[in-house]
């Protein structure tokens, strides 16, 4: 087997997570092997740790094989019942000190700062101290739960110790990313409620550092679908092109999920279409409850990478009415652009956290929270809007969705 001459780890939460950052994972993975990378790993989690989580997952025997050359890492725990969550942690951190022993260039980049950010810190120091002398860059990559879950909990509960580690964990790497406009002044200012209480100076050190990668897309998985793989796979789930609107996320009340079951309830065209809920996550079952008189929500728990785009291209329309939670709010919306790319009815949704930066002027934009005029909203694409309006807003969309390419988003990142 021939030595790596170059190589790039990937520390995430990676599939079957049904989540937008473990797609962005395999898109940077996939472009590495094309820009010279020799060796491309993802070092994740084991999956039975990922189940006893309550992580929304893909169908196991269903998930896209990554390319040769990408090889997906799930080092077990290290210790026994007595190490409670520290055994997998040492696990991965222990995998990636040996992979820094090797004396191969390395880029390491961390999606998730808690604790993704910290195993590579951890890794790299640990390497030095033992005098392996690594050959790494490393790149932190915030995405939006590392701001709306993990550092606002510390600030609501004036946890600024649990804070100030985050914040200097993240610094601590070569480079420091966000993965949206909106995500980078939310980092900035929770720095300057951490600075007000702690007298620390994160906030200047992330206003001159942190930049915006947002995420890569693979454009090839949802542009000039075949018509007849549409079809099929409509078919398959009892569907006409046009005759249902989708909601394709993850199943959670900031997704807006609450809001749209109710908005289809009242609905001038809910005779007209149906209401398709893909995917999982917390609300599922609650919402499942909502809807079980009526037999025109449809619920699909079990799509995968290949029906995604095939199921968005069909719909009259796509709705991700998201807004902002406690604990979540959308710091970009890849699903979005995905939809973008796919074609067929229009998007609409909220101008909530980052997804303004997402679809620009391309989408059918409510209030967050305003069920009518979701209604409303909805009502307008599948019984107002022209075949040419649906084309002209189309085409904008495929525009902006193609900036967020997997290729030239990898080629900002990783210059």
């Amino acid at each position: 087997m021939n030595k790596p001459d170059r190589r790039l780890v990937i520390v995430v939460r990676a599939d079957p997570v049904i989540c937008g950052h473990s797609g962005e994972a395999r898109n940077l993975a996939e472009v590495a092997l094309t820009r010279g990378f020799t060796d491309v790993r993802l070092l994740t989690w084991p999956v039975a740790v990922l189940q006893a989580a309550g992580l929304p997952l893909k169908p196991l025997d269903r998930l896209l094989p990554y390319s040769e050359g990408i090889t997906v890492e799930r080092p077990e725990a290290v210790g026994d019942y007595r190490v409670p969550d520290g055994r997998h942690l040492a696990g991965l951190t222990g995998r990636l000190v040996e992979l820094l022993a090797d004396p191969v260039p390395t880029v390491c980049l961390s999606m998730y700062l808690v604790p993704h950010t910290t195993v590579v810190v951890d890794a790299v120091n640990t390497a030095r101290a033992a005098g392996f002398d690594p050959r790494v860059h490393t790149i932190a990559k915030a995405v939006g739960s590392d701001v709306t879950n993990v550092i606002r909990q510390c600030l609501r509960e004036g946890r600024f110790g649990a804070a100030t580690v985050l914040f200097t964990t993240f610094l601590a790497n070569d480079e420091v990313v966000a993965v949206s406009e909106y995500t980078r002044d939310e980092i900035i200012a929770a720095a300057l409620e951490v600075d007000a209480s702690c007298g620390t100076s994160f906030a200047e050190q992330c206003r001159a550092r942190v930049t915006v990668s947002y995420p890569p897309i693979d454009s090839s998985a949802y542009v000039d679908l075949d018509p007849a793989a549409v079809d099929a796979a409509l078919a398959r789930r009892g569907l006409e092109r046009d005759g249902y609107i989708l909601f394709l996320s993850r199943v959670a009340r900031a997704k807006g999920i609450y809001d749209l079951v109710i908005a289809y309830g009242q609905m001038r065209s809910r005779d007209t279409v149906k209401l398709v809920v893909a995917g999982n996550g917390p609300a599922l079952e609650h919402v499942r409850a909502m809807a079980k008189e009526d037999d025109r929500i449809i619920f699909l728990t079990d799509v995968d990478d290949e029906e995604k785009p095939l199921l968005m291209r069909g719909c009259a329309a796509y709705a991700l009415p998201t807004k902002p939670e406690p604990d979540f709010v959308e710091t970009f919306g890849i699903a979005l652009a995905e939809k973008m790319l796919a074609g067929g009815g229009p998007v609409i949704t909220t101008l909530t956290g980052g997804t303004g930066e997402a679809v620009g002027d391309t989408a059918i934009i409510v209030e967050p929270g305003d069920i009518n005029a979701l209604a409303e909203a909805l009502d307008h694409a599948v019984l107002e809007m022209t075949g040419p309006e649906k084309a002209e807003m189309a085409e904008r969309a495929l525009k902006k969705a193609m900036t967020f390419d997997r290729e030239a988003v990898f080629d900002s990142l990783l210059p």
